[in-house]
């Protein structure tokens, strides 16, 4: 698979010099882990027809990233999803540590409904260090959520709903993930991702 089109890359005001390799290194991730391994059955047709949105972020606060969201989750809202259908905001310069990232998800969610975008978006989350509740830190079941830079993906319900009901085994999605991965093992994810 062909890496998406620079049209589809964001490089928010003052984003690092590198934002175009950060950019490459999640797309493939997204070809490699995620379409590759069938981490989610719905990813595939979305980078096909080019309509996933990379945004990188310069932002440095929680303030910051939560005003940078904001933006996303409006201009989504104002796109047709055949034009964007869902957004990486990848954000590689705050909440590189995990536990403030996963508490900041209190702060996403609660913008979602002080927006009144509740049930039109979800958001959802990757991370370096994603962890799982109760998971030890090297469980192979935590790769499911792991991407090279921390990421708020922006999902529209309404793709979602559409997408489980054309996959019959929606529900089943989480434990195949885990089924494939303890089958891949740490070496297999090394490998695929350096190779």
């Amino acid at each position: 698979m062909q890496l998406q089109q620079p049209e589809s890359v964001v490089l928010h005001p003052a984003a690092s010099d590198n934002a175009l390799a950060i950019v490459a290194d999640m797309q493939q991730w997204l070809i490699r882990a995620v379409i590759g391994l069938n981490l989610c059955p719905f990813a595939k047709s979305v980078h096909v027809k080019q309509r996933i949105r990379y945004a990188v972020t310069a932002a440095q606060t929680a303030d910051e990233l939560l005003a940078e969201l904001e933006h996303e989750l409006q201009l989504l809202a104002a796109t047709h999803a055949e034009t964007i259908d869902t957004t990486l905001l990848i954000h590689p310069q705050v909440m590189d540590d995990f536990l403030d990232f996963h508490f900041f998800q209190a702060e996403t969610e609660a913008l979602l409904r002080n927006l009144e975008l509740d049930g039109v978006f979800q958001i959802a989350s990757f991370h370096p260090q994603f962890e799982f509740a109760g998971s030890a830190l090297d469980d192979i079941s935590n790769f499911t959520n792991r991407a090279p830079y921390p990421t708020l993906h922006l999902l529209r319900e309404a793709s979602i709903d559409r997408a489980v009901a054309a996959f019959p085994d929606a529900a089943d999605i989480f434990e195949r993930n885990i089924d494939t991965l303890q089958a891949l093992g740490h070496d297999g994810w090394r490998k695929l991702m350096t190779e």
